[in-house]
């Protein structure tokens, strides 16, 4: 198992990411964890880092081997969290003069949700639900920038050149955020047209972020910085902090995470191309 794992790289990332995208999508679509009390689609993360483990254990890996390093935690997170909150401090002031310019008033509020691409979703106050999101996403970061930055990158480096090993992962990491348009299309929120082009841009736009990712795994040499971004991204901008107008909450919230995901992605590979130049 060992050897084809390590012969047949892509082909194993893809047999991974099939059985991982079937938990994910079985849990999102039958289960629908995300409308119980806990708010959250969590099984399929805690599967998926077992599935990590599991493998690791079969190419007798460490945690350290895919980007879990024991040195650089702290200024892999500070730097991460520079990234995010500089970058979405931007395009919240963006968001809001762009209401303000609809003469709409508008002011910040702290409580959580369940993303969702319609703008329908439901609102959970109290320190507890806070407590809650703040950890399952954690768990979240910790699975997917394991899986997609983490394990797979690592294991397509094997034989591929670094370009095709980051684009292919941040192509799964893409792919693996076709279930939330997926479950809105089954649900009747969204129609067939709708849903492809949701897909088309969610594909870009998580690739987007998970190249930009990559890139500071790269950098860094630890999945710290890219898993304080995606924290910062998920559990902050997406789910707790919340922009709120007479007319609704996070109207243009797709707009503030593309604008802010646009200027971390260029900030990164500016610094990118600078260091490969030097």
């Amino acid at each position: 198992m060992s050897e084809n794992i390590k012969q047949k790289t892509v082909l194993s990332c893809w047999i991974i990411f099939a059985i991982l995208i079937f938990v994910h999508g079985f849990e999102a679509i039958v289960l629908r964890m995300d409308e119980t009390v806990l708010g959250e689609n969590c099984i399929n993360k805690l599967f998926g880092i077992f599935a990590v483990f599991v493998v690791l254990r079969l190419i007798n890996w460490k945690w350290e081997d895919i980007g879990f390093a024991k040195n650089g935690f702290s200024k892999g997170i500070c730097i991460g969290l520079i990234l995010g909150i500089s970058s979405f401090l931007i395009s919240y002031t963006i968001e809001i003069l762009m209401l303000r310019n609809q003469g709409l008033e508008s002011h910040l509020g702290v409580f959580t949700t369940g993303f969702s691409l319609t703008g329908e979703a439901s609102v959970h106050t109290g320190i507890g639900f806070i407590l809650m999101c703040v950890f399952f996403n954690v768990i979240n970061v910790i699975m997917e920038e394991g899986t997609f930055r983490g394990l797979f990158y690592k294991i397509v480096d094997m034989d591929h050149s670094m370009r095709f090993a980051l684009l292919f992962q941040a192509f799964l990491f893409g792919i693996w955020h076709i279930v939330t348009p997926l479950h809105n299309l089954i649900d009747g929120d969204i129609n067939t047209a709708s849903f492809v082009a949701l897909g088309v841009g969610y594909i870009i736009l998580a690739g987007m972020m998970g190249i930009k990712w990559g890139l500071l795994y790269r950098m860094t040499g630890n999945l710290y910085a890219g898993m304080a971004d995606h924290f910062f991204n998920n559990c902050i901008a997406t789910n707790l902090l919340h922009v709120i107008t007479d007319t609704g909450t996070d109207d243009m919230m797709i707009v503030r995470v593309i604008i802010a995901q646009l200027l971390s992605f260029a900030v990164v590979i500016a610094v990118w191309l600078k260091r490969k130049s030097a």
